[in-house]
């Protein structure tokens, strides 16, 4: 058996360092992909809150921050308007037909028209969240359909009771429960007559600052605006509309 040669001091020096220069560079390696496992999962969420309000939003995973000017377009006679037409107050509310918080914030718009019969109007606008939503535009051109026969408000009731099995099938029992003309309805469902105008709303929600559904923004009697993001509860919107009449 041949005898082993006993390893160097400047032999065990070199082995030392090239095991600490292998333990950083491991070291790095799990800390790169741990990182970007995080940042993955960031990507990923869908759902985001104001971390001092705890009210939910529904939101694109796009990572886009929302504009410090809000430009809104002007509210025109022929738009989706309950209460009031003469209000004191607007609240312009851009909505998703399948976003849950969307549905939660309902009944909130529906406590202010009875609070505020003559002081608040709502207006109506489109938002889809095409991107985690795909029956969103699909069902804001099928309100349009239902408009074209005088009952939106009653489709967009009926939209936000099955906004979890949205589908034509769906589109096409609403509208025959609420006795509209079936035939008209469907056709105007399959050509998809009311796209542009559900895009128009879509480009008016960016430009309004919208980053997410509900989206809302509360116009005062002399212009004034405040924005309310996410599902608020009617105690907050109410504050907002007491400050501005």
């Amino acid at each position: 058996m041949a005898e082993q040669t006993p390893m160097s001091g400047m032999s065990q020096g070199k082995t030392f360092l090239f095991g600490i220069v292998a333990g950083i560079l491991v070291l790095c390696t799990v800390g790169f992909f741990v990182l970007l496992s995080m940042q993955l999962g960031d990507k990923d969420t869908r759902v985001a809150g104001n971390t001092n309000t705890g009210n939910p939003t529904q939101v694109a995973p796009s990572g886009d921050v929302a504009p410090t000017t809000i430009t809104l377009e002007e509210v025109t006679d022929d738009e989706h308007i309950r209460g009031n037409k003469n209000a004191k107050i607007t609240l312009v509310e851009y909505s998703d037909f399948q976003c849950p918080f969307c549905g939660t914030f309902e009944p909130t718009v529906d406590q202010m028209l009875e609070k505020y019969p003559d002081d608040v109007r709502v207006v109506y606008r489109h938002f889809p969240l095409r991107s985690i939503h795909p029956q969103a535009a699909p069902a804001a051109n099928a309100s349009e359909c239902a408009a074209e026969q005088g009952k939106f408000w009653e489709f967009h009731a009926k939209l936000f009771e099955n906004q979890a099995s949205l589908s034509t099938e769906v589109y096409s029992s609403i509208a025959k429960e609420l006795g509209l003309n079936v035939s008209k309805f469907d056709s105007c469902v399959s050509s998809n007559k009311y796209a542009a105008d559900v895009q128009a709303d879509e480009a008016s929600a960016q430009a309004a600052g919208g980053r997410g559904t509900p989206y809302s923004i509360l116009v005062g009697p002399d212009g004034e605006q405040i924005p309310v993001s996410g599902a608020q509860p009617f105690s907050v919107v109410d504050a907002a509309v007491q400050q501005l009449l």
